[in-house]
């Protein structure tokens, strides 16, 4: 008696949407999308202002904002500049910049309109606008002061620092020499909560396959596929045709592939109180990313056996540092994405699985004084099998992902791996004797799913936090669900 192998297709799939909601130590819901620029309001406390969290403004010198070391006043937009730093040594030349409007007001002024937000009349005729910063907004720099910068000569990533020494006049500006510290030095006892969506035409990509294109939607009219179906304004779209290693005895019909594509909407999410009533450090922070995310992808073929780790393809890798304004403060955000095919098998299965994915996810950590650092990882999945089958008997998984960091002025404070996959596995015999009956016999299943995981870093200390002393994990996420089962005898 001979095995023979025989094709199984799995018929009757119905489309299946089944959430799988995941769920965080910490939930965190920041504040709506400020349409306007960033403006300073006084809290009901007296004490402490609500700054207002809004992108920078594009195609502008972001000015930099200075903290006083005499304390006076609170920290303002300045028309000071970065015109060159040194990372090796600390050293950073400061330059005298164009006047900048929309400095922090005396208290009751908004800053970008210089009216009175009791009486909504503006200032005097003859009065400056900025009649209401304090005068020392654009002195020269001495020890003590912070300077918060946007990225600059020597600073890609922005600059956050403490001027230690003044070292003299050169012909760029007064060069100073810097140390390390932190956000709280400049956002003080203010408190700040927003989200700011990451602008797809600033976001750099390197492909890492062939077979790879980028699209992304800032205004009307972008389309991209054969019917010219229109992406989202703020989404940025992968798409992805790329060879996956194939088992050496698998024929040519059986060659394995992955195509497909990865839709993103990503957002930045940044909190801060540092209300902490004469406590060092802030009360509470929070930075982390969220975004709606949608796939839609092909495995076929039969795999090659993977052994000991999932066999990883990356296929393209996605930066961007958008500059938020926290009221005066401008923080450097850094995004990293790293978009990957994953495959699991044992050389043995052959699968066809198309799979439609959408949802959303969130990760970051939540500070809390008294509690330290909580991670946050959430996500709610829908998927939708569009066509499946299973071929002979093994097991494959096949997973379209991303890994993702996000930090601040360089330093990497949140990473987190979101893994949307589909899972196969059929035992399917066929056998034959030698009066000429033939027989059919076997089971298979077919799975979709996610995981969810990373980590805190060391560096979210930015913050003005204690330091802890290890990465602390998000714990790992995972939810799956059955697409379709099945048994058959004949």
């Amino acid at each position: 008696m001979r095995t023979l192998a025989r094709r199984l297709l799995i018929p009757g799939l119905t489309a299946l949407a089944l959430t799988a909601t995941g769920c965080g130590s910490t939930s965190h819901t920041g504040a709506a999308e400020p349409a306007a620029p960033a403006a300073v309001t006084p809290s009901s406390d007296g004490t402490s202002q609500q700054l207002d969290v809004a992108a920078a403004p594009q195609g502008t010198s972001t000015p930099a904002a200075v903290a006083r070391a005499d304390g006076k006043g609170r920290t303002e937009k300045s028309a000071l500049k970065v015109a060159s730093y040194d990372q090796a040594t600390g050293r950073a030349v400061i330059a005298k910049g164009a006047q900048t409007p929309g400095r922090s007001p005396a208290p009751g002024k908004s800053s970008e309109t210089g009216k009175s937000p009791e009486t909504g009349k503006s200032p005097e005729a003859g009065k400056s606008p900025d009649a209401g910063k304090s005068p020392d907004a654009d002195k020269p720099v001495a020890v003590g002061d912070v300077i918060a910068s946007a990225p600059a000569p020597g600073a890609p990533a922005g600059l956050l620092a403490k001027v230690t020494e003044v070292v003299g006049k050169t012909d760029q500006g007064t060069e100073v020499k810097t140390a390390a510290t932190t956000l709280a030095a400049v956002l003080g006892d203010d408190k700040a909560d927003g989200k700011v969506p990451v602008d797809p035409a600033a976001v750099t990509v390197e492909p890492l396959t062939k077979g790879v294109t980028f699209s992304w939607a800032k205004g009307p009219g972008l389309t991209f596929g054969p019917e010219g179906a229109k992406l989202p304004l703020g989404n940025l779209r992968l798409d992805v045709n790329a060879a996956v290693d194939t088992a050496p005895d698998a024929p040519a019909s059986a060659g394995a592939s992955v195509s497909g594509f990865v839709q993103l909407a990503p957002q930045v999410e940044f909190a801060y109180d540092g209300s902490a009533g004469g406590a060092s450090g802030p009360r509470g922070a929070f930075l982390g990313m969220s975004g709606d995310w949608s796939s839609q992808w092909k495995l076929q073929g039969r795999a090659a056996a993977s052994t000991g780790a999932p066999k990883r393809i990356p296929f393209a890798k996605l930066h961007s540092s958008p500059v938020i304004q926290v009221g005066p403060v401008p923080v450097v955000v850094n995004l990293d994405l790293t978009c990957y095919i994953q495959v699991e098998a044992d050389g043995r299965v052959t699968v066809e699985v198309q799979q439609d994915v959408k949802g959303d996810f969130k990760v970051g950590g939540s500070y809390a004084s008294g509690k330290g650092w909580t991670p946050v990882s959430a996500s709610n999945v829908k998927s939708t099998p569009v066509k499946a089958s299973v071929t002979a008997a093994g097991k494959v998984k096949g997973a379209i992902g991303a890994e993702a960091s996000v930090g601040l002025y360089g330093a990497v404070g949140v990473t987190a791996d979101f893994a949307p996959y589909v899972r196969g596995e059929g035992d399917i015999k066929a056998a034959a004797s030698s009066d000429g009956k033939t027989s059919l016999e076997g089971a298979w299943a077919l799975y979709g799913g996610f995981d969810l995981s990373g980590n805190l870093q060391l560096q979210l200390s930015l913050f003005g936090t204690p330091v802890f002393e290890r990465k602390i994990p998000l714990g790992t996420l995972n939810r799956e669900w059955a697409l379709s089962t099945g048994h058959i005898k004949r």
